[in-house]
């Protein structure tokens, strides 16, 4: 139809291309997708806590009865250890010994008199040890080193996710240990009393040990 010799315009048609329509698929698909994968979960819950992680103090009194155990039933007697080591310490390592990052860890068992604790110290005076030789006992209230976690040999880095973890064994077990032996003993009572103890030290003098004891009974 025309007004006044003019022709109306024609109407624009709207052409939707197959890469418009493709396009616009796999937008729906990928929606679809990421709905079908979203969990929600609630504030609070057990999923919102995340995987669990390694806990030492679980650990730690998990594995610190397995330690005890294990070093009570290696323990040597003291003189018995002392004499060995003065007369040939490459013999008494292999067969007294374990083995741990180069050094060598002994579990021993001793019954003396106690000294005034220091620093965390006790001296313990043991008859039989050869003289010159001095045994003291960490008491306490800190307690250093990796010799529980070393003292098996079972115990190794590879079973940790990192350096932290295995770090934090060594501690989660010395807090174990405090809380089943030492924390039942009034510890700054002992000087003058006898002692019966059994527990571990990493040798780095002959006639210097550091015990990290698993047992320790006021008799």
């Amino acid at each position: 139809m025309t007004v006044s010799g003019l022709t109306a315009p024609k109407a624009k048609r709207r052409v939707i291309g197959t890469g418009t329509i493709v396009t616009s698929l796999v937008s729906l698909a990928l929606l679809v997708g990421i709905a079908y994968d979203t969990v929600v979960v609630r504030i609070g819950s057990e999923a919102a806590a995340g995987p669990a992680g390694f806990s030492p103090a679980t650990y730690g009194q998990s594995e610190f009865p397995k330690i005890r155990d294990a070093v009570v039933a290696k323990a040597v007697d003291a003189p018995t250890l002392a004499a060995a080591l003065l007369e040939n310490k490459a013999a008494a390592s292999e067969k007294y010994g374990v083995s741990s990052g180069g050094t060598v860890l002994f579990s021993v068992s001793f019954s003396g008199t106690a000294s005034e604790p220091k620093a965390g110290i006790t001296t313990i005076a043991v008859p039989g040890m050869p003289e010159g030789t001095t045994l003291r006992v960490q008491t306490g209230p800190a307690i250093n080193g990796t010799e529980l976690r070393d003292a098996t040999g079972t115990i190794q880095f590879g079973q940790f996710t990192n350096q932290i973890e295995y770090q934090d064994a060594g501690s989660a077990l010395n807090n174990a240990m405090k809380a089943e032996v030492l924390s039942p003993v009034d510890v700054k009572a002992l000087s003058g009393k006898t002692v019966a103890v059994t527990g571990v030290f990493r040798l780095v003098n002959a006639k210097n040990w550091l015990v990290t004891p698993v047992k320790l009974a006021v008799q």
